[in-house]
């Protein structure tokens, strides 16, 4: 590889690398904003997007979500994902 190539390849690399981690941001975004959407399902899989990420904002937001979620079913996944939170920041 000429010393331009693998200058492009390395520009590359950094390009991808930054579109991925705008890519991994948004998404976290959306599925914090989906917990409170008015789609069940969409609901159902903020809930176990955010049982892999416990910390003490996801623990927050959960309880905001408990009080304010219609569905009982849901609201149990809830308090389900908020004990697996607050037992994995212990």
């Amino acid at each position: 590889m000429t010393r331009d190539g693998g200058r492009l390849a390395a520009l590359g690399f950094l390009g991808g690398l930054a579109v991925g981690l705008l890519a991994w941001s948004g998404q976290q975004h959306r599925h914090r904003r989906n917990l409170f959407s008015r789609h069940s399902l969409q609901r159902l899989a903020a809930l176990g997007y955010l049982r892999g990420r416990p910390d003490a904002d996801t623990a927050r937001l959960l309880r905001d979500y408990i009080r304010w979620e219609p569905r009982s079913s849901l609201r149990r996944r809830g308090k389900q994902v908020l004990r697996h939170v607050e037992a994995s920041l212990d």
